[in-house]
């Protein structure tokens, strides 16, 4: 029976390949997306069992956040710029649940957000989601959500004005671009609870920032912030 099933995988393999979405390589479980070299090259950051973490600092004076944390660093021309511009640029919308899973498992053995009640995506401008075909933010929720169950908000926040990207702007440029933008259409939903905000990368914080504070309005609102990358 084994060896039947062994060459109905590989029949099945040859028609539909499965390969690595890091490497390549096609030596990996169906239902995983990166191999294990390319998951052990993920340089992971253990912030999330850091209560001063360096992107928990970089909101002091800035913002009330409870706890923030990154699973990776982020860096120019790495594995996970790699991944990240396929989950945001080429479709790979199946990336981003598998890469919020990776991102629930840390959160999942931290202590620091177990009162933590609604997961909400950083929201995308109607535009730009429409372009993409969706918000990649929304996509890493529902991959956490699949390892710590927790209720994903979608649409409560929406970010009224289209954007440019932030990528080339200087941090008090960022801030400028950020006023504004963010706006609740819906605080009965977050109304007393504690929201982790929820973004793919993390470099100033300025777009988070923005959309915390706009959450921070709510009455009895507590935030938190978890993000997969961290730039350095």
């Amino acid at each position: 029976m084994v060896k039947v099933q062994s060459v109905f995988s590989d029949f099945l393999h040859l028609f539909f390949p499965h390969n690595c979405f890091g490497c390549g390589s096609d030596v990996l479980e169906n239902d995983q997306l990166l191999c294990l070299r390319c998951l052990t090259e993920l340089p992971s950051t253990n912030f999330f069992n850091q209560p001063t973490n360096p992107v928990e600092k970089s909101f002091y004076g800035r913002i009330a956040v409870r706890n923030a944390a990154s699973a990776y660093f982020f860096t120019k021309d790495s594995l996970l710029q790699h991944l990240i511009n396929q989950l945001k640029y080429r479709g790979q919308k199946d990336l981003g649940v598998y890469l919020g899973k990776l991102l629930g498992l840390q959160i999942l053995q931290s202590e620091r957000f177990n009162n933590v009640d609604v997961l909400v995506p950083l929201p995308l401008n109607p535009k730009r989601e429409k372009k993409r075909g969706y918000n990649q933010a929304a996509e890493i929720c529902k991959g956490i959500a699949q390892v710590w169950p927790k209720p994903v908000i979608e649409n409560v926040v929406t970010r009224k004005i289209y954007t440019e990207t932030q990528t080339q702007r200087s941090r008090i440029s960022r801030w400028e671009n950020m006023e504004g933008v963010f706006a609740v259409v819906e605080p009965s939903a977050l109304q007393g609870k504690h929201v982790l905000l929820v973004d793919d990368i993390v470099t100033t914080g300025a777009t988070l920032e923005a959309c915390g504070s706009e959450i921070l309005k709510i009455p009895g609102t507590t935030l938190s912030i978890a993000t997969l990358a961290y730039t350095i």
